[in-house]
């Protein structure tokens, strides 16, 4: 048996920069941090003449062709795997919808298991390319490249994305001390609605494509905002951070008519009453977890447990989507 896992992720700048109608024409930057919390795929052999696909459905079949999910199939294409004797099965801490990326920490997490069943040594990179490659061109998925980057890489890390589509990566220099911190501080509350992103992103490339004036101007700014993040976070500044994560999070809302909805914005206001520095909504928007900056955690805590949202409590990964077993 091979067990891989792929961390989730939160987004710390930049982000809705890393799709590909934008960063084309003007250059993507995001900054991301890989969290402990994980998609699991297994792998194992056998002795049936059948693939046996477990995930919220459970399929049967006799050949990749017929299998019904679609990040699956391509996976299975793409690293020329025909065997057809294994059962894969894949669980996640958190469930999908919900803002932290888990398809591209899903596909990461699959083709990291496929490879290692081939003893194929694969880099972080080249990982993160394929995820990409079966999601945004074989899928055609209007999603960005931010969540298989970061489930490869792990740690809290930066992206270029340039025109010709390359990616370049490298790790936020911050202190220590900067990233214990920020680990205490940041917060994450789950709202209770689950959606798809697609709907979202669909809108964002749609206008991008169409050279849309406020979008492309909003999405400068926003990049813009993730390299000021990075400075303040290079710096130790977290409470400039906060701030610029609320900065941000005003600006994304305006991209979007589904970006938020009235409970979200009671809660953000609530949470912004009580000790919550800056903060927004993770992922592309319309549900999933609030991320919040306090330096006065119990009071955010207490009211945000009042107002009948769950948290989350999580640490940082440094690994990166990896085999365990």
């Amino acid at each position: 048996m091979i067990i891989a896992r792929s961390p989730l992720r939160i987004s710390l700048g930049g982000g809705g920069t890393d799709l590909p109608s934008y960063y084309r024409e003007h250059g993507g930057f995001v900054i991301a941090a890989a969290i402990d919390k994980y998609v699991y795929v297994t792998l194992h052999k056998t002795f049936v003449d059948e693939m046996i696909i477990k995930y919220s459905k459970l399929e049967r079949v006799k050949s990749i062709a017929d299998i019904q999910h679609p990040i699956v199939r391509e996976a299975l294409k793409l690293v020329g795997l025909d065997t057809m004797s294994l059962e894969l099965t894949s669980m996640a801490d958190i469930p999908a919808g919900t803002g932290l990326g888990s398809s591209g920490s899903f596909t990461t997490a699959l083709l990291k298991v496929l490879h290692a069943y081939k003893k194929d040594l694969i880099h972080p990179q080249e990982l993160a390319a394929e995820a990409c490659k079966i999601e945004l061109e074989l899928l055609k998925e209007p999603i960005g490249k931010q969540d298989q980057y970061i489930a490869a890489y792990g740690g809290l890390t930066c992206f270029r994305y340039h025109a010709d589509g390359k990616v370049e990566a490298w790790p936020l220099k911050v202190k220590d001390e900067t990233v214990h911190t920020l680990e205490d501080n940041l917060l994450l509350f789950f709202t209770g609605y689950s959606r798809t992103a697609s709907a979202i992103l669909k809108d964002q490339d749609d206008k991008t494509k169409t050279g849309d004036k406020a979008m492309i101007e909003n999405l400068n700014f926003i990049k813009e905002l993730g390299l000021k993040s990075q400075t303040a976070l290079e710096s130790g500044d977290l409470r400039g951070f906060a701030e610029l994560m609320n900065v941000h999070w005003e600006h994304k809302k305006k991209r979007s008519p589904g970006m938020t909805q009235g409970k979200i914005d009671e809660w953000y206001d609530l949470a912004r009453k009580n000790g919550a520095l800056g903060g927004k909504l993770i992922g592309a928007g319309g549900g999933g977890f609030l991320m919040l900056y306090s330096e006065d955690q119990a009071r955010l805590r207490e009211a945000m447990r009042k107002a009948g949202l769950t948290e989350v409590r999580f640490r940082f990964d440094f690994e990166g989507t990896k085999v365990i077993i």
